[in-house]
């Protein structure tokens, strides 16, 4: 039975959604299925996959409204045994589809009850917002990972983010657990950035990876090519840092994996 982990934090701009996509192309690059449920209605992990966004679509937006039936949506990536439910900005809609629903927060929950055992890994983007679309990802995931930008303003909306999982976890998904929190766009020659990374760690205590993830021009272009760092530049310290971090979180599950050399030749799906 796969394990969703939800990837949340309210505030935007934190490398959420480029962390999202990373981690599952390293997992999937270690042997494991990976599946990328975009729910954001940007759209922004859909295209930074490569897959294009056009009228005929079928997206997340389409099974919340029950048009479809999740399998029907869910799409290949070029790289092997990585998988995608796509987004567009039409799921902004969703959120007021669902105020109108019955056990409107479990509506997602519902529908990756029917896939995860296809997979190991399900992983949610979440929407930089604490609406409807969020709450359905955490009442549907097993945990959830946050990512937090290396900045002044790092902590602020953190106690609404904690305030929502709690709510979350009393309320609707009593298993719901912190699977772990990553420092984002860290630049180390910034006094400013140590503060903030010791207050997180004060705040998350063993939470907080030990991988961090540098600010990396290679890992900025990579999206514009509808790509993960691994396909695009695999060996820039954005690559390296998401290696360790995917790493890092199977070895928290004890998940065995294939280790990824220099040697390693990744498995696409064009071959």
């Amino acid at each position: 039975m796969g394990k969703i982990i939800a990837f949340a934090n309210q505030k935007g701009g934190v490398g959420k959604t480029t962390t999202c996509i990373n981690v599952a192309a390293y997992i999937a690059a270690m042997g494991k299925k990976v599946l990328i449920i975009d729910m954001d209605p940007q759209g922004n992990a859909t295209s930074g996959v490569g897959i294009e966004k056009n009228n005929d679509l079928k997206t997340l937006y389409n099974v919340i409204d029950k048009e479809v039936i999740i399998d029907e949506v869910i799409l290949p990536t070029q790289l092997y045994g990585l998988d995608i439910v796509p987004s567009t900005v039409d799921l902004a809609g969703a959120e007021i589809d669902l105020v109108q629903m019955n056990a409107r927060e479990h509506v997602v929950k519902k529908s990756l009850d029917r896939i995860k055992d296809k997979y190991d890994f399900i992983l949610i983007d979440c929407p930089p917002s604490l609406g409807l679309l969020t709450v359905n990802a955490l009442t549907a995931s097993d945990s959830v990972i946050i990512p937090i930008q290396c900045e002044f303003f790092a902590l602020e909306g953190l106690t609404q983010l904690m305030n929502t999982i709690r709510l979350i976890i009393h309320h609707l998904n009593p298993e719901l657990k912190i699977e772990g929190v990553v420092l984002t766009m860290k630049d180390n020659r910034s006094n400013l950035v140590a503060q903030v990374s010791e207050e997180v760690k004060k705040f998350f205590n063993t939470k907080v990876y030990d991988t961090y993830i540098p600010r990396n021009i290679r890992l900025a272009e990579a999206p514009s090519h509808g790509l993960p760092i691994i396909l695009y530049d695999t060996s820039s310290k954005g690559a390296n840092a998401y290696q360790s971090l995917a790493e890092e979180i199977l070895d928290r599950n004890k998940i065995s994996y294939n280790k990824i050399t220099k040697n390693t030749k990744l498995k696409l799906r064009s071959e």
